[in-house]
C-alpha cells in the first residue's frame, strides 16, 4: 500500500511539474531583427539606429532595439506567452534640428487588438514603461508611429524589452505574400496617343519632345500649327527644333496606322517654364548606387524603349552620383570618371532614341557616395580634405557650361541642408546656359522654404530617401498634405523615386519588398500626389507585372494631368487605418484615392460632401480601366490590406 502510494505521489508530482513549466525570458533584441519593417533602416540590437548607444531623455539602457518610426515588430506566440515589458520613448542620438522634430507614438496590438498606446511622445521626454499582459495571445505587434508629422529624427527605442514565456520560443513573425496580379487591361494596337498633353521649353533653346502614342508601327504621326523653327519627325512622333517666339502653341496631333488612328490636342507653351507636368523617367540610384557605368545607363535607355515605357511619357534616364572623376577639360569641368569613356556619344546614342538624359552634382566639395563635387579649396579645384562639406570656390558655372556641351537636360543637385544661397546660384547659372534643363534639388528641402523652393527649381524632394519598405513609403507619401499648396506646372514637390521592379542601391539586386498591393498603393498615391515618377528599378529585367504597373495609361493620365494640381488628404481614420485623398482634374472630374494602411481587408466607403461635390458621378475603376456605374450620395469599395481603390468621378 505505501509502496502504491509513493508510486501516485511520483505520478501527481511529474504531472504538476509539467502544468507549471517554469518561465523563461526571452530578450527582443534576441530575435531575428532583419524582419523588422521601419521607415529607415530596420532595427538594430542593443543600439540605436545610428549605433549609439540607446539613450532616452539622457537615460541610458544596456539592453533593448533602435528602430525608426514608422515600424513594425511583429511577432509569432504560441498562446503560451505571459507578459512583454519594455521601455519606450525617442533616442537622443539625432542632431539637434532634427531632435526638434521628433515625434512618435507606441501602439501595442495583441491579436490585433489594441492594448496600449503611449500617446504622441517628443525627444526629451522620459522613456515609458509597457507592461502587457499575453495570455492566450499568438500574435504581438508593436507600432511606432510617426505621428503624422514626417520622420525626421524619429529614432525610437525598445529598451530593457522582454517577452516571458512558458511554451515555444517567442519568434518574429515573417511578412505576408500576396501574389502578384495585373490590373492593367491588354492595350490594342490601333493607335492612342497618350499625356502628357502639354509640354513646355524656352525661347531659342534646343526642343526634344516625344509624343507619347501606343500602338503598332509603322505609324505615321502628323501635327498641325507647330511654331516656326519647329519641326517632327513623322515616323517617331518627335518634335524638334528652336522655337523663336514665345507663347502658347495649341498642336493637333493625329497618330495613324493600318488598325487605326487617334487625334488630341498637345499645348506647347514657349516661355519660363520648364516640366509643366511632373518629370517621368528613369534614376540609377536605388538599383546600382554608386556603381552606376556608361554601360549600364545605355542598357536603361534600350529597355526603356524595348518595353515600350516611352510610349506612356516616360523620357529622362538620370544618371546619379558615381560618375564623376577629376576636375579638368577646356571649363576645368567635373570630367567623367574611367566608367564613363565617352559621355557626349552615350549623350547623342540616348537623344537619338527620342529620351532625354539627366546629371548628379552636389555644392559640396565631396558627394555622398564620396565622389567630386561642385566646390573646391583653390580657384583650380584642388580639394584639401575630401568631405561633405562646402568649398571656397564654387564651380557651377564650369561645371553648367561642360554639361551643355554634353548635352545634358536635367540635373539632379544633392545635399543637405539646402539653401536659398547654392541654389540660387545654380538656378540662375542653368536659366541663362542656352539649354533646357531641368533643376531638381535633394534632398529633405526645409519646408519652412518651400515658396521659395518653387520660385528657384523646378522639383525639389521633400524628405530624405525612401526604401522598398511598407512604412518608408507611406511615412514619405502620406505626409505630404502639408505641402500640397505648394506644388504646380514647372514646380513639383518630390516624394522620391518609384521603389517597384528589381531594386539593390548597388548590393546585389532583388525583388522590391513592397507586396503587389503595396505597389498598387505606392503608384497610384505618387500619381494624386502629382509626383515625379522617376522608375528605381533595373529597367532590364522588367517583368510582365511591373511593366503593367508602369504603364497604365489613365493612372499615369492622373499625374500628368495637364491643371496640375497636386491631390490632398480629405479623410484620416486613424482608429481604421484608411485614408481618402482626391485630386481635382483638369476635365472637372475627381481621381480618389481609398487607401487600407491595415492589415486586414475592409469596405471603405466615400460621401460626397466629404469630397465637396453632389449630384450624379460616374464612377471608373482607373487600374482596371472599367466603368463602374453612376452614384448619388457615395461610393463604397472592398479594398485589400495595404491595398487601394483608385477611381475617376465624373459629372
Amino acid at each position: 500500500m505505501k509502496r502504491l502510494l509513493f508510486f501516485n505521489l511520483i505520478h501527481v508530482l511529474i504531472f504538476l511539474s509539467a502544468c507549471n513549466d517554469p518561465s523563461k525570458k526571452i530578450w527582443l533584441d534576441e530575435l531575428d531583427l532583419s524582419k523588422i519593417e521601419a521607415a529607415a533602416g530596420g532595427g538594430v540590437a542593443n543600439k540605436s539606429m545610428w549605433n549609439t548607444p540607446l539613450i532616452i531623455a539622457a537615460d541610458t539602457f544596456q539592453r533593448g532595439v533602435g528602430t525608426h518610426a514608422s515600424g513594425m515588430i511583429a511577432i509569432n506566440l504560441d498562446g503560451n506567452a505571459k507578459r512583454f515589458h519594455a521601455l519606450v520613448g525617442l533616442d537622443d542620438s539625432p542632431p539637434e534640428l532634427e531632435r526638434l522634430l521628433a515625434s512618435a507614438e507606441f501602439v501595442v496590438y495583441a491579436d490585433n487588438k489594441e492594448v496600449y498606446r503611449s500617446g504622441i511622445m517628443k525627444n526629451g521626454e522620459k522613456a515609458k514603461k509597457i507592461e502587457i499582459s499575453l495570455n492566450g495571445v499568438r500574435r504581438l505587434k508593436l507600432y511606432a508611429d510617426h505621428a503624422d508629422d514626417g520622420i525626421s529624427g524619429d529614432r525610437v527605442d525598445y529598451a530593457d524589452a522582454w517577452i516571458e514565456y512558458a511554451g515555444e520560443k517567442p519568434a518574429m513573425a515573417e511578412k505576408p505574400t500576396v501574389a502578384e496580379y495585373i490590373q492593367t487591361p491588354i492595350v490594342p494596337e490601333s493607335p492612342i496617343i497618350n499625356a502628357p498633353y502639354i509640354h513646355g521649353a524656352r525661347p531659342e533653346n534646343p526642343i526634344l519632345f516625344t509624343i507619347p502614342i501606343t500602338g503598332a508601327r509603322p505609324m505615321n504621326v502628323s501635327v498641325e500649327q507647330l511654331p516656326e523653327g519647329v519641326k517632327l519627325d513623322s515616323k517617331t512622333g518627335r518634335i524638334y527644333g528652336i522655337a523663336k517666339q514665345a507663347g502658347t502653341y495649341k498642336l493637333q496631333v493625329k497618330a495613324e496606322n493600318k488598325l487605326g488612328s487617334d487625334s488630341k490636342e498637345l499645348t506647347l507653351v514657349i516661355g519660363d517654364k520648364l516640366l509643366l507636368t511632373p518629370p517621368m523617367g528613369w534614376n540609377s540610384w536605388n538599383v546600382f548606387g554608386s556603381g552606376i557605368s556608361q554601360e549600364k545607363v545605355i542598357g536603361a535607355a534600350d529597355a526603356m524603349i524595348k518595353f515600350g515605357l516611352n510610349n506612356y511619357g516616360y523620357t529622362y534616364i538620370n544618371i546619379d552620383d558615381g560618375w564623376q572623376g577629376s576636375r579638368g577639360g577646356k571649363y576645368n569641368a567635373i570630367m567623367p570618371n574611367e566608367k564613363f569613356p565617352d559621355m557626349k556619344g552615350m549623350i547623342d546614342y540616348i537623344h537619338s532614341l527620342g529620351l532625354k538624359v539627366g546629371i548628379y552634382s552636389s555644392p559640396w566639395v565631396w558627394t555622398y557616395a564620396s565622389y567630386t563635387g561642385g566646390a573646391a579649396d583653390t580657384k583650380d579645384g584642388q580639394i584639401f580634405k575630401k568631405e561633405k562639406r562646402y568649398g571656397e570656390f564654387n564651380f557651377h558655372e564650369e561645371d553648367v557650361k561642360q554639361w551643355v556641351e554634353w548635352g545634358f537636360d536635367y540635373l539632379k543637385y544633392d545635399w543637405n541642408p539646402n539653401d536659398i544661397e547654392h541654389t540660387t546660384l545654380m538656378s540662375e547659372t542653368l536659366k541663362k546656359s542656352g539649354r533646357d534643363i531641368a533643376f531638381s534639388i535633394s534632398n529633405a528641402a526645409p519646408f519652412e522654404l518651400a515658396g521659395e523652393w518653387a520660385k528657384l527649381t523646378n522639383v525639389w524632394r521633400t524628405t530624405f530617401d525612401i526604401h522598398d519598405s511598407w512604412y518608408s513609403m507611406t511615412a514619405i507619401g502620406f505626409t505630404q498634405h502639408k505641402w500640397q499648396q505648394f506644388g504646380g506646372p514647372g514646380h513639383w514637390n518630390d516624394p522620391d523615386m518609384l521603389v517597384v521592379g528589381k531594386v539593390g542601391w548597388g548590393g546585389d539586386i532583388r525583388k522590391s519588398k513592397l507586396t503587389a498591393d503595396e505597389q498598387y498603393t505606392h503608384i497610384s498615391l505618387w500619381s494624386i500626389l502629382a509626383a515625379p515618377l522617376l522608375i528605381g528599378c533595373d529597367l532590364s529585367l522588367l517583368d510582365e507585372f511591373t511593366v503593367k504597373l508602369l504603364t497604365n495609361s489613365e493612372v499615369i493620365a492622373v499625374d500628368q494631368d495637364v491643371a496640375g494640381i497636386q491631390g490632398d488628404r480629405v479623410k484620416f481614420d486613424k482608429q481604421n487605418q484608411i485614408e481618402i485623398w482626391s485630386r481635382p482634374l483638369a476635365d472637372g472630374s475627381l481621381a480618389v484615392g481609398l487607401f487600407n494602411l491595415s492589415d486586414k481587408e475592409q469596405s471603405i466607403s466615400v460621401t460626397w460632401s466629404e469630397l465637396g461635390i453632389s449630384g450624379d458621378r460616374k464612377v471608373r475603376n482607373l487600374w482596371k480601366q472599367a466603368d463602374l456605374g453612376t452614384f448619388n450620395d457615395s461610393f463604397s469599395n472592398s479594398v485589400p490590406s495595404h491595398g487601394v481603390g483608385f477611381f475617376k468621378l465624373a459629372g
